[in-house]
């Protein structure tokens, strides 16, 4: 089990790894994914370092900025459904879009106050290994900032068509997947009392959240 203070951590990397994911309409099609995590990365960090109301927890800045530089860069719609996994088939698109949106939120204000932390930290970017074609890469990364190096891996995928180019379906954080953590969590409140309860409770941990942020 983690204790406290590795929890605090891992927040505060996985912030990092989430808000990597800044805009990448302009480039991706051409840029070769483990260039971009790199990238962004600094991009990222300097401007968590420019900006003294983020560094000071300002929550209602720092979600409105990983809202917009990060969610429409991400598969999110791909990565709900894993979370959710075989309760996704069963929803509603109406269920649909209420779990993509209380899933979406629940990950900005777990993790949003964590980047103020990410300022003091750097990345280094391992060597890729995938072919020139392939659509579904794993770019390995270490976080370097106060103690041990800190493993960050992005699940990419390159989708075609308009807005083609990498984004981000999973995150894997000191050697575990966001995806397969909640899906763990969110198959026992399906399995209890269907989808409708997931959402239920997807709301109660929104509101509770905003009440302690």
């Amino acid at each position: 089990m983690m204790n406290r203070r590795n929890l605090g951590r891992m927040a505060a990397i996985l912030a990092l790894a989430c808000s990597v994911a800044a805009p990448w309409a302009a480039w991706a099609a051409d840029e070769a994914p483990d260039a971009l995590v790199k990238r962004l990365s600094t991009e990222v960090i300097d401007s968590v370092r420019g900006d003294k109301a983020i560094q000071a927890g300002d929550i209602n800045k720092v979600i409105a900025l990983v809202d917009k530089m990060v969610m429409p860069n991400v598969n999110f719609r791909r990565m709900t459904a894993a979370a959710v996994g075989p309760g996704w088939r069963q929803a509603s698109p109406e269920q649909k879009k209420r779990l993509q949106d209380e899933f979406k939120t629940l990950l900005v204000r777990t993790y949003a106050g964590a980047l103020a932390q990410a300022s003091d930290h750097t990345v280094t970017v391992k060597p890729l290994r995938a072919s020139a074609d392939d659509k579904d890469v794993l770019v390995r990364t270490e976080v370097i900032g106060r103690g041990d190096p800190i493993q960050l891996d992005y699940r990419l995928e390159k989708t075609p068509g308009e807005g083609a180019g990498w984004k981000i379906y999973n995150i894997n954080v000191l050697g575990v997947w966001l995806v397969e953590t909640y899906r763990s969590q969110f198959a026992a409140e399906i399995n209890a009392r269907g989808v409708d309860g997931l959402i239920e409770a997807l709301v109660a941990r929104n509101k509770a959240n905003a009440a302690n942020g």
